[in-house]
């Protein structure tokens, strides 16, 4: 027997006629838990006797036009529907801030784990490499997709993709650097001077990671891809780096691999995944792969001097942003390393 329902926050109360109308089979008493912060979207847990849901909304208040888009999360989940690359099933997405306060929109609750460190601790070695080998099937699945057979072909404007990536975190770092950085001066210079030729467009997920997963419950299968925040239309290969990139960190400067006993933890070796990917996707090799991973590293340091900035100012929602920003300098020590062949 259920428990007295718990009464919505006031932002929620017109909810329940929104779902109504607009969420198949849906019907009983809502409950809403939010179940996720920080700077990214809120995300809620819907509960009601038809099922479990989930809410994402963009956060209150004035934001960047482009940030915080789920709308796009929505309409890209709802364009891989039925694909090779598991998404949770989504309604609906509601344009009409006066519902409660933001725009949003609202899927299904996929039951499962979702696991943060890539040693994966949690589970028996002979299951690790299953489920990296499920990660990698499922970013091969994403990268083979023509987007104009799935509606999206205007879903970004790839050309130039990762020229113009350079330039908008270079922007980023400098408006946000704290400290001169070597490392990040000589990789603003370097990387646009080393552009790789331009990939076919692809549709790609921008942070695809295992804490961007949800694995089933006991086996070691991807169910459903999360936090389509930063997709678009680009390089492909670009996307695969900025998830390989994980090879060459350590474990204490990011959730990184570099230096672990591969063999022992039954995990697959940078070699081996990359050889994986380029089976599942008909290439022979990836061509300028350093680059990539330079470029990647690159990107993830400017994302981290971000916070640093945040955290010094005094305006971080994350409770860890001093020590995450902490490690942009050593994530450009790294990309630079790479760059040079060193690394």
């Amino acid at each position: 027997m259920r428990n007295a329902p718990l009464p919505l926050p006031e932002d929620l109360a017109r909810l329940p006629a929104w779902m109504q109308a607009h969420v198949p089979g849906y019907h009983g008493v809502l409950e809403a838990r939010l179940i996720k912060g920080g700077q990214s979207n809120p995300t809620y847990l819907l509960t009601a006797d038809s099922g479990e849901y989930v809410l994402r909304r963009k956060p209150m208040g004035d934001l960047l036009p482009s940030a915080h888009a789920v709308d796009r999360e929505h309409r890209v989940m709802a364009a891989l529907a039925g694909s090779a690359v598991p998404v949770p099933r989504v309604y609906a997405y509601c344009a009409d801030p006066a519902v409660i306060g933001s725009v949003f929109y609202v899927m299904d609750f996929v039951a499962g784990r979702i696991l943060w460190d890539p040693r994966l601790p949690e589970l028996r070695s002979t299951d690790r490499g299953l489920v990296f080998d499920q990660m990698n099937q499922t970013i091969a699945a994403l990268h083979a997709i023509d987007p104009a057979t799935v509606g999206l072909d205007d879903y970004g404007r790839p050309s130039r993709f990762v020229a113009r990536q350079i330039e908008r975190w270079t922007k980023q770092f400098r408006a946000s650097a704290t400290a001169h950085s070597p490392a990040m001066e000589a990789l603003i210079t370097w990387l646009p001077e080393h552009l790789p030729p331009e990939q076919p467009a692809r549709i790609i997920h921008g942070d695809y990671r295992l804490d961007n997963v949800i694995l089933h419950e006991t086996e070691p299968r991807v169910m459903a891809v999360l936090d389509w925040e930063l997709s678009t239309l680009g390089d492909p290969l670009a996307d695969f780096a900025n998830h390989a990139a994980a090879w060459r960190i350590t474990p204490d400067i990011f959730r990184g691999l570099a230096g672990v006993d591969f063999a022992a933890l039954g995990l697959p070796t940078e070699s081996e995944y990359v050889a994986s990917y380029c089976r599942r996707t008909g290439r022979d090799r990836i061509e300028n792969w350093e680059f990539y991973l330079a470029f990647s590293l690159f990107r993830l340091s400017a994302i981290l001097q971000g916070i640093a900035k945040r955290a010094l100012d005094g305006t971080a929602a994350h409770p860890n942003a001093a020590a995450l920003g902490a490690m942009a300098g050593p994530m450009a020590e790294r990309a630079w390393l790479l760059a040079q062949g060193k690394g």
